[in-house]
Parts: structure tokens; sequence; C-alpha cells
């Protein structure tokens, strides 16, 4: 048992209540429901460990007062692409019952661990992307605000045979709440149909008073490729699960993530993909900076199965840290079950090069201005695996106002 403290003003009732006042058919009520009840037995989601130490403190999580189940509060514009349907949730309800209920759930099991089953019970905001066979669909854009003490959120992207669609979420801080703290939680499910294409760009500048749990997950279909982006640069505290299954003979998936701490900021990020078929490609490539006090912990793995035959599958991450008191561990791991196989994964962590920093200063280059444009340096191999040019200029600009 999770052993974790429920919100007091959270009960069967609570979650009616949420059902209820968005007019949900019964099958979401009774999932929701069956979350909750899980909830006394789930887990909290793996951390990595070391004698004496948990790398991430998610036991330290106070749900009793970052919780607040029936005040959530969030301001979404969604633009959507000619042929594309980008739907709330409510309305992909109404619209595309049956594709709903067979979506939800389908990619990340609702009762997977303590934080899954939370959001699944309580999500009161959400998208759901609908790619018709054949469509081929850019600028698709969900920009979010939060305007409330906790927010719950879930996201299904379902691509049909042939099909192609480029999204972008972004998710902010709001108007201010009275609140010490605060707490969003995002589920992302893309289901990626036969030789269809889906590029996923998430961005997360929640303010620095904001606790911050996401799982992204894809099942890739054969000669289907999911591209992921996830840019985390926000929030006091960020857990960043991004996954792909690839299910699909010539499946591939690429993971690009960077991330940017400062102050005593933690950044537990981790990619994951397993190769489930033969012919799979995955790529995991992964910066991020550190200053002041920050911390970040990464975990990225290569899962490749017994019957994938002739993968491919590569892995890097690197960490640089501007400051003396900033900490940074990786854990890369390759499981391998197959004998055909070409794998890869290095994890590097270090500082800014004391010999460049004087080669620049030395060429007239102030010294901080110096030190940003290695750290502006040390991002473009991630900002050149980006291909969406609106996101990689809000990461850009955003990596800027860190530096001033």
């Amino acid at each position: 048992m999770s052993g974790v403290q429920l919100p007091a003003n959270l009960s069967e009732e609570t979650v009616r209540e949420i059902s209820d006042a968005r007019d949900e058919p019964e099958w979401l009520l009774e999932r929701r429901l069956s979350a909750l009840d899980a909830l006394d037995e789930l887990e909290l989601p793996d951390v990595i460990q070391t004698p004496g130490r948990r790398w991430t403190n998610l036991e330290a999580l106070d749900f009793e007062s970052l919780v607040d189940p029936l005040d959530q509060g969030d301001e979404t514009e969604r633009t959507s692409a000619e042929g594309v349907e980008v739907l709330t949730f409510t309305e992909a309800l109404d619209e595309h019952p049956d594709l709903v209920e067979s979506a939800f759930g389908s990619t990340v099991d609702p009762e997977e661990n303590y934080l899954t089953a939370l959001s699944a019970a309580l999500f009161t905001t959400g998208t759901v992307v609908y790619v018709p066979e054949g469509v081929d669909a850019e600028d698709v854009t969900v920009r979010a605000e939060m305007n409330s003490r906790s927010l719950f959120s879930h996201t299904l992207v379902v691509t049909e045979e042939s099909s192609s669609v480029t999204i972008l979420e972004s998710i902010e801080s709001g108007e201010d709440v009275d609140a010490d703290a605060r707490y969003f939680s995002n589920l992302v499910e893309i289901d990626a149909g036969e030789n269809s294409y889906v590029q996923y760009g998430s961005l997360q500048d929640l303010d620095e008073d904001t606790y911050t749990y996401s799982l992204k997950r894809a099942d890739v279909g054969t000669y289907a490729t999911v591209n992921w982006i996830e840019g985390n640069l926000g929030s006091r505290l960020t857990r960043s699960d991004v996954e792909s299954e690839l299910n699909g003979d010539s499946s591939e998936t690429k993971i690009v993530g960077a991330f940017f701490g400062h102050g005593d900021q933690h950044f537990d990020v981790n990619a994951r993909v397993w190769h489930n078929a033969e012919n799979t490609t995955a790529d995991l490539v992964t910066r991020g900076v550190l200053d002041d006090e920050a911390r970040s912990v990464y975990e990225g793995v290569q899962d490749v199965g017994r019957e994938a035959w002739n993968t491919s599958s590569y892995q890097r991450e690197n960490t640089l840290m501007l400051s003396d008191d900033s900490e940074a561990d990786a854990s890369p791991k390759l499981i391998i079950h197959n004998h055909d196989t070409e794998a890869s994964h290095s994890a590097t962590v270090g500082q800014v090069d004391k010999e460049d920093l004087f080669y620049m200063v030395s060429r007239a280059i102030p010294d901080g201005q110096a030190r940003n444009m290695l750290v502006e340096g040390f991002f473009v191999p991630v900002l050149e695996e980006i291909a969406v040019d609106e996101f990689r200029d809000d990461l850009e600009e955003l990596i800027a106002a860190r530096l001033r």
C-alpha cells in the first residue's frame, strides 16, 4: 500500500459530482470510481534508489494541501488543422463516444500507479485529437493556463492508417491562486495506426510553487512513427515520463528532451522505449542544464524483446552544471533479450569547459555573455531535432529568458 494521505474531500460523492457536472456516460463514471477505489492499494511511481537514498522523494507530496478536486480551472486554446478534429474531452464524448471509450486507458492503465489513478478519477480538462485515414495535418496546438490549486488533464490522440499530425501542447500558470503550492497532472495516450506519423511536442513552464506529474505513452503500430519533444523549465518538482511501445513491425520513435533548472528546482525525467516487434528503431536524446541548487534525475530505458529481430536503439543524455551546488544523476539502461540488436547508450555530467570559457573571454566577450553562449550552444543538438518551428522558437525564448 502507498501510505499516501488522501485529500479529505476526496470521496465517491466528489467523483460523481465531477462526472455529473460534465454529463458523462456511465462507463466513464465507472472507470473513475474504479480508479478511486484502487488508490488505497496502489504505490507511487517507481523512483531510482541507491542504498540509503531515494533520488526523488514523491512521498513528501502533501496531497491534503495540494489537491482540491472540486476547484479546478483552466483556460485552454485549441487550434485545429484541415481534416483533423481537435475536441475538448466533453465534446469528444458526444461526437465520438465509441472512439473515446476504446482509446481511454488503452495505452495508459488508469490504475498503473497512485498518481495515474488519482488523475483518472479527478480529471476535468483534456483534449481528443482524431486524425482520419489519409489526412496530413500540421499546426495543431493546445495551449493551457492553470488557474486553480490543482488541475488534472487527460489527452487522447488517435491517428488512423496513413495519416499524420504535428501537435504542440503547452502549460503555464495563470492567475494567482490563494495556495502555497499547486499540483498539475497530465496523462497523454497516443494510438498511432498503421503507417501513421505523430510528432507531439510538450512544453511545461508552470510557476515554481507547482508540483507536476506527467505520463505520456504511445502505442506505435506497423510502419508508424511517434516522435516526442519534451521541454521542462517550470515547477518546483517535475516528474516526467515519456514512453513508446513499438508494437508494430518497422515502427519507429524518437524521444527528445530538454530541461533547465535553477533555484531549488528538481527534475525527474525519464525516457523509455519497448521494442516488441521486428525491424524497429528508437533514438533517445536528452539535454539538461542546472544552476544554483537545482537537481536532476534521469532514467533512460531501451527494452528489446525476444521477438524484436533487427532492432536499432540509441540513447544519449548530457547534463551541464553551471553551479558547484547543483547535482545530477543519470541511469541509462539497456535490457536486451535478442542478439539481433544494434544498440548504444551514454550519459555525461559535467561543467562548462573552462578552456572554452577562457578562449571566449580572451576574445573580449564578457564572462556572463560567454557562459550564456556556451549554454545556448549546448542545447543546439536538441533544438536541431525539433522540426516544429513554433515549438523550437518557444523553447529558445524560454532558455534565453532563464539565462537573463
